[in-house]
């Protein structure tokens, strides 16, 4: 959704590349060319006046004057006011303290209000909580329906006393939800209501009733991030009407321009709460004005990257592979190598993965040109492998290789292709494992000397010395980032040209098109 004014904030970025200070004549190019960005992405014309004029508040004087890297001052400066029109801090979900929590769902038709419900349900149940879908949205033709499938497909109870289709009272089924709720000890409730092609009276009253019969601990208004401006004015309207403790964006995997996105907050002064991001249950998660500013600014999403890592891949199973890889008990073999890839891609699709990283921004193409069944292609050909074959791929003679291709339906230079892959990918990742940081949860993680006293002796053994005790975390200083770095001392992206981001050899080679 963010794509086009990503790419014109980066190509503002750019120019302002190489410069030793920036002028008052550069300052205000740069920000009415921002200006213009946001215009066109179709932010709300007053939260641009005021993101404009706090930039420009900010970037004035001596500070960036005597800057070494004007460029990524600004980054810096526009990456804190972008966070502050998205709300700040991150905003969590109440609980009420006496068991239900209620939390009321609004907003109009075609808001995705119902697959949110199933989408929230999924999501607390994975945080250990208990919920009870409400299907009080009566009106729409199977409404009611609707949320019985995505609630089964979810792994989460739905209340539905009534058939719907213009028959039963909603308010009488939420107010006999929360009775179901307390009998049954469901600890949350989800409230789906109905909505309406635009706003009516009709709507605002059967909202305010609900919200009256069951007092929700969070009323969320559920908003189409791919309506624009629009969005910000029922958003208001609800506001006045109804009231709302905090937003959810939905569709936020669209083509749109993401002016909504970046002006409800700012608007209507309540934060975004969630947002989901694609069509699958799993595709929702809290919203962290923080993370999107990076995003839009092709900083990255680590932190976001972490987490999802944290959740997929299994500790024990990566400390064994981590084990294999390093040498210290049998070897990595292709087994593991295709676990690893299945808990890569159960991350989600790889150009999403790929795209959360700092800088990725420069090479959207190349990442949109990611084949997805590659990996289906690589278990298919492992799977036709015999278990001695997978761990020691080394036996692969002439005749093994063609009866797995035939058994898998490739061909014999498919199967040469993988083993080749997983060789050099091995080297590489035995290289990472030897001097770089690792994302939690993946294999191969430490910093350069680290690795175990079997390693420690190894390198002793090469420097002729003995193996002395592990030196104090104390004692290492910390490195004090470049000068020239980007915001928050991470290194510059918005200062480096679109060449200086590419793949090393044998991790590209994993994404080759044939």
């Amino acid at each position: 959704m963010f794509d086009t004014l990503s790419d014109r904030l980066s190509a503002v970025f750019r120019n302002l590349r190489g410069k030793g200070r920036l002028t008052e004549a550069d300052l205000t190019e740069t920000l009415r060319e921002i200006r213009l960005a946001l215009l066109e992405a179709d932010v709300n014309l007053g939260v641009v006046k005021d993101f404009i004029a706090a930039v420009r508040e900010k970037a004035v004087g001596a500070q960036i004057h005597a800057a070494l890297n004007p460029a990524q001052q600004i980054i810096q400066i526009v990456n804190a006011e972008l966070t502050e029109i998205l709300g700040g801090q991150t905003r969590q979900l109440r609980f009420a303290k006496q068991p239900p929590t209620v939390i009321m769902l609004a907003g109009l038709q075609g808001a995705g209000k119902t697959t949110l419900a199933g989408k929230l349900g999924k999501w607390l149940k994975e945080q250990g909580h208990s919920p009870l879908l409400v299907a009080a949205d009566l009106q729409r033709p199977n409404a009611v329906t609707q949320l019985q499938v995505v609630g089964e497909r979810a792994g989460v109870h739905v209340f539905a006393p009534e058939p719907g289709n213009g028959v039963g009272d909603p308010v009488a089924v939420a107010r006999a939800a929360i009775t179901q709720a307390t009998t049954k000890l469901y600890d949350v409730v989800i409230v789906d209501t109905a909505g309406r092609l635009g706003v009516d009276a009709e709507l605002m009253k059967q909202a305010a009733d609900i919200r009256d019969a069951v007092n929700p601990t969070e009323v969320l208004f559920v908003v189409d991030a791919m309506i624009g401006q629009d969005a910000v004015n029922t958003a208001n309207a609800f506001a006045e009407g109804v009231g709302f403790d905090g937003v959810v964006l939905s569709k936020l995997d669209g083509d749109a321009r993401g002016g909504a996105a970046l002006s409800i907050a700012k608007v209507t002064g309540k934060p975004i709460m969630f947002a989901s991001n694609g069509e699958g249950l799993g595709d929702f998660d809290a919203f962290h004005p923080d993370r999107m500013a990076g995003r839009i600014l092709d900083l990255g999403d680590v932190l976001t990257l972490i987490e999802q890592a944290q959740k997929t891949f299994d500790a024990e199973e990566s400390a064994r592979a981590a084990e294999k890889l390093l040498g210290g008990k049998g070897d990595f073999g292709l087994d593991d190598f295709l676990q690893q890839m299945q808990a890569v891609r159960r991350m989600g699709p790889l150009s999403k993965i790929l795209g959360m990283m700092p800088g990725m921004g420069q090479m959207k193409d190349q990442i949109a040109g990611i084949d997805e069944r590659e990996i289906d292609r690589i278990e298919a050909i492992i799977y036709s492998m015999t278990p001695t074959e997978r761990s020691d791929p080394k036996i692969l003679n002439g005749s093994r290789r063609l009866r797995i291709a035939n058994g898998s339906g490739t061909k014999v230079s498919d199967v040469n292709a993988l083993v080749k892959r997983f060789t050099e990918a091995k080297k590489l990742m035995q290289q990472m494992a030897g001097g770089m940081p690792a994302m939690p949860g993946m294999p191969g993680g430490g910093f350069a000397g680290g690795g175990g006293k079997k390693r420690q002796a190894k390198a002793a053994k090469k420097r002729k010395g003995p193996v002395g005790p592990p030196r104090p975390a104390t004692a290492v200083a910390p490195t004090p980032p470049p000068a020239s770095g980007g915001a928050f001392g991470l290194p510059s992206q918005a200062s480096a040209a679109p060449g200086d981001f590419q793949l090393p050899p044998e991790l590209a080679k994993l994404f080759d098109q044939k």
